[in-house]
């Protein structure tokens, strides 16, 4: 039996909400092996009101509750035209699984997650719709004692991990994490900011939301101290798993790290060549006690043509390579995590894996099932279904 789902992701950089319509079934010859088949992949622009409150509201701005309440409802509002603009292009679907936006990560000095906050009303996407939503789909982890992040392992898994050698599969969003498959049990976390810090800095220095191809930070030199200041930020020497979001490399992180004065000292095109370093050297020293063979990219950061660059260079003689050559959407592929996890939760089956010990790659302390669905009563004609799947099968419609 298929289920035709729509998986829908923003991330931290909030640049658009990420799509993937998609039909998934199980194998007929072979029941571990789950197909998907790409109906559409795309992305939907934030209405630029709800787009700028968020920026508003994310750490360190201060905000009260009912300014996330209003966010909550704006932010459904904004997945529900979204969704429907979709459904209207491609034809409908039989659920609706949506990240929702997160707004707060909680990550305490020892590096437990004690909380996790993704919000935008299910029940306007429902209303909107007629479609029923999975939601919330960090919390039952974090509640069995896991990160809530990263998700994608579960994907990486399913498409990359039959490759026959270590392979670390890279997301560069906002925040970078990375999973590596093929060498055991799967290892998987945030190795730190991706394009956050640097969207930040041209944000508050021109208004403009990134740099684009990297122009500016090409004109400008790697201020090795600096880079030495932020590169000893106590976040990269904790082990994996571990997550981490906007809370800690927030607006004001150069201004705590570097300080007032050393900052200001930097012109915009310094700082910026700065943080691609950053970014590229924190990838690499992450990555380099894994053993990968090969690493496969994708997520915005590979848009930015001097991150790549010196990523490369970092990670050489490694091959880096982008996750659309293996058919792979790079841009869509989060948004295609949704629509796995929704249909894996559809089913009863859990959205982590298992390690060896019984644990999920998250650090909880058991795989779980993940996500709520509105409205309850959906999706009843479903069974639940305890066989495993093993593979994913990408097809073009």
């Amino acid at each position: 039996m298929s289920l035709r789902v729509l998986g829908m992701m923003s991330g931290t950089s909030l640049d658009a909400i990420d799509v993937v319509l998609v039909d998934l079934r199980r194998d007929e010859r072979e029941e571990t092996v789950l197909e998907a088949e790409l109906l559409y992949v795309g992305e939907e622009p934030w209405p630029e009101e709800t787009r700028a409150a968020l920026l508003a509201v994310l750490p360190p701005a201060p905000a009260d509750v009912a300014a996330w309440n209003r966010l909550h409802a704006a932010v459904g509002e904004g997945f529900a035209a979204a969704a429907g603009r979709v459904l209207a292009r491609h034809g409908g679907a039989d659920l609706l699984a949506v990240h929702g936006q997160t707004l707060h990560h909680d990550v305490g000095p020892g590096g437990v997650v004690a909380s996790t906050l993704q919000i935008g009303d299910p029940a306007r996407l429902v209303a909107a719709t007629g479609v029923p939503v999975l939601h919330d789909l960090r919390s039952a982890d974090v509640a069995a004692g896991g990160q809530g992040a990263p998700l994608a392992p579960i994907l990486d898994q399913l498409l990359l991990g039959d490759r026959g050698h270590p392979t670390a599969v890279l997301n560069i969003g906002g925040i970078t994490n990375v999973t590596l498959v093929g060498a055991g049990d799967v290892i998987a976390g945030d190795l730190g900011p991706g394009n956050a810090l640097l969207d930040a800095a041209v944000h508050a220095a021109t208004g403009a939301s990134c740099d684009v191809d990297a122009e500016l930070a090409r004109s400008g030199a790697v201020d090795v101290a600096a880079l030495e200041v932020l590169l000893g930020d106590p976040f990269y020497a904790r082990p994996l798993p571990r997550s981490t979001g906007r809370e800690h490399f927030d607006t004001a992180y150069l201004r705590r790290m570097l300080g007032e004065d050393a900052l200001a000292a930097l012109a915009l095109p310094d700082l910026l060549a700065t943080l691609v370093e950053l970014t590229a050297v924190s990838i690499a020293r992450g990555l380099a006690p894994l053993g990968a063979a090969e690493v496969i990219v994708s997520g915005g950061g590979i848009r930015n043509p001097l991150l790549r660059e010196r990523l490369a260079a970092r990670l050489a003689p490694v091959p880096l390579r982008d996750a659309d050559a293996l058919g792979i959407p790079a841009d869509g592929k989060e948004a295609l995590l949704m629509a796995l996890l929704g249909w894996l939760s559809a089913h009863g089956l859990p959205g982590t894996l298992e390690r060896g010990d019984g644990t999920a790659h998250t650090g909880a302390h058991r795989p779980v099932v993940l996500g709520s669905l509105t409205p309850p009563h959906a999706l009843r004609e479903l069974p639940v279904d305890p066989r495993p799947v093993r593979r994913l099968v990408l097809r073009r419609a």
